[in-house]
């Protein structure tokens, strides 16, 4: 039996602080790492305390209530379409049995090798009044016959954004299903329910602790999301804040609004942690994944291949004939030396980005397993925290102390050489991978710390036994365990890099685009098809991420 009761979880959230017997390397680098994160969070906040003189007025009189409405709107949308398709397809692929189901279980998570403003860019392209849809349906019918939504509006960035997040929501919520099998089914037809009636009455509520902690995963992007919405010009936090630094060179009024995101992101997590405690979840200890499935016969059958088909269709197939086809009418042009520098620096910085976060994932994770106490859980929690922060606003949060100290250095060195600097810091490679390491932390950490949970206590005393302990146990005895679940984590944070738009395009180093950067700057001239070379390239990596998680889903 296994039980999650208000008082342990609690206790995951707040981790209990303990006394400490001993204070070593490891327990140091992990508050070093902690600390590291919680600088950027810290400056964020700080400006909220104190606000730039006029600013806040202006941002209350002309900014604000735009913002928030709109991020209302975007976050109710997204959140309300990602359920209804993230729930449907797990419940129809996990217990149901119909045409192409196998298939459609593991190709209905190939959206996340898509990028929300890949997705955006293809259907502004494909459904906008120019394009070859309503272009063709109006030689077809007749310009007077023919009435389409307008795909640049708020419905579209929704529809868009349902679409690209889903997965997040249907993958948690298939594994939820999976434990189930028919026999929640066969419990509520046992208490008179129908079929239609237990799965809301018996499975979903019992699904809804996975359900629940997809949903705050589509809330924490569409929060996060800058290419998608940019593209669509829907006006929320992550556009103001980028217009605000770079469009009207105010880094105190991006400060400002980033203040306020990080309170909205706070507040949500906040939220479902104490919902979250209020759960009590039980289940047996037999697995009923391999019960049987339930066979769906006429009209049903092939509704639910059609709905199956429809979704991966919008989602992924069609996107990807679109992206291949604008990519061959442009290959011979944008296929140049210039992009192969595009390509070569978004390798570069995912591979060192990669390797970061990993090196120092291990470290946390390892500091971890040597001190399980309050104190060590509670750094890794703020070192991992960068994951729910929307890339504009760490971009903000770690500019602010790197520029303070930019300039100091800048002096020293004036003060020392006769040659003039501008700049030192700002703007650089390291000061990029930093942010990489505090905004992708909690993607790499989570594969390298599950893996370290299956090293049983009984191999560190045998290796202490043979004399090994300390970085020469890690390398010589963890490491080659650990293997795999590093490797996981690299794979994983490296597509991560290689998509990162708001960060790469806020502090890259000058010269320095990447394919993300390309994109963004061609789709903001309404160039989609030179756009879709360097999107293909991303979807395509992308792919490999998402077949590793697929069969991690399906063990």
């Amino acid at each position: 039996m296994q039980d999650i009761n208000n008082k342990k979880d609690k206790q995951n959230v707040f981790p209990s602080i303990r006394l400490i017997t001993r204070i070593d390397g490891w327990w140091v680098y992990a508050f070093v790492i902690a600390l590291m994160a919680a600088v950027p969070i810290t400056v964020v906040l700080n400006s909220l305390f104190s606000p730039t003189e006029g600013i806040w007025d202006h941002l209350i009189a002309h900014v604000l209530p735009e913002l928030l409405l709109n991020t209302f709107w975007l976050v109710t949308g997204v959140t309300t379409g990602t359920l209804m398709l993230g729930v449907s397809l797990a419940w129809l692929t996990a217990v149901c049995v119909f045409p192409g189901s196998r298939i459609f279980a593991w190709a209905l998570l190939l959206p996340l090798s898509m990028p929300s403003y890949v997705l955006a860019f293809v259907f502004l392209g494909l459904f906008n009044f120019t394009g070859p849809l309503q272009t063709a349906l109006r030689n077809w019918l007749g310009a007077g016959n023919v009435y389409f939504p307008d795909i640049s509006s708020t419905g579209g960035v929704i529809t868009v954004m349902s679409l690209a997040l889903y997965p997040y929501v249907y993958l948690l919520a298939r594994n939820a299903f999976m434990t189930q099998g028919s026999r929640a089914l066969e419990a509520a037809g046992s208490l008179g329910h129908g079929k239609v009636s237990g799965f809301f009455r018996v499975a979903l509520p019992m699904a809804r602790p996975w359900i629940a902690a997809g949903v705050l995963l589509v809330i924490m992007e569409a929060l996060a999301d800058f290419g998608a919405v940019s593209i669509f010009n829907y006006n929320t936090f992550t556009t103001a804040i980028y217009k605000a630094w770079f469009g009207f060179f105010s880094l105190s009024a991006a400060a400002q609004l980033s203040s306020i995101l990080i309170i909205i992101v706070f507040v949500i997590l906040l939220v479902e942690q104490r919902t979250r405690s209020d759960i009590k979840f039980t289940r047996s200890g037999r697995e009923s994944a391999a019960t049987p499935k339930i066979k769906l016969h006429g009209w049903l059958k092939w509704g639910s291949f059609g709905f199956a088909f429809s979704v991966l269709s919008a989602a992924f197939i069609v996107p990807v004939i679109q992206l291949s086809i604008w990519a061959l009418q442009v290959y011979k042009i944008e296929f140049n030396y210039r992009y192969l520098e595009f390509i070569a620096h978004s390798l570069l910085l995912g591979i060192i980005g990669a390797v970061t976060v990993c090196l120092f994932a291990l470290i946390l994770s390892y500091a971890k397993r040597h001190h399980p106490d309050g104190i060590v859980s509670f750094f890794t929690r703020i070192a991992t925290l960068g994951y729910a922060m929307p890339g504009t606003v760490l971009a903000v949060g770690v500019f602010i102390p790197v520029a303070y100290l930019d300039n100091i250095l800048v002096d020293l060195m004036n003060t020392l050489i006769t040659t003039e600097l501008s700049s030192i810091l700002k703007g650089t490679v390291p000061v990029l991978i930093f942010a990489y390491l505090i905004r992708f932390m909690a993607a790499g950490f989570g594969s390298i710390d599950s893996a370290m949970h299956r090293i049983t206590r009984s191999i560190d005393e045998a290796s202490r036994l043979t004399g090994l302990s300390g970085l020469k146990m890690l390398s010589g005895i963890h490491l080659p365990i650990l293997k795999n679940g590093v490797i996981t984590a690299a794979i994983i944070v490296f597509i991560d890099i290689m998509k990162e738009m708001p960060i790469t395009l806020m502090m890259r180093p000058f010269g320095w685009d990447t394919l993300a950067v390309k994109i963004f700057e061609l789709t903001s001239e309404g160039e989609w098809t030179r756009a879709s070379l360097p999107a293909l390239t991303l979807v395509l990596a992308g792919i490999v991420p998402v077949i590793l998680l697929s069969r991690k889903g399906e063990k």
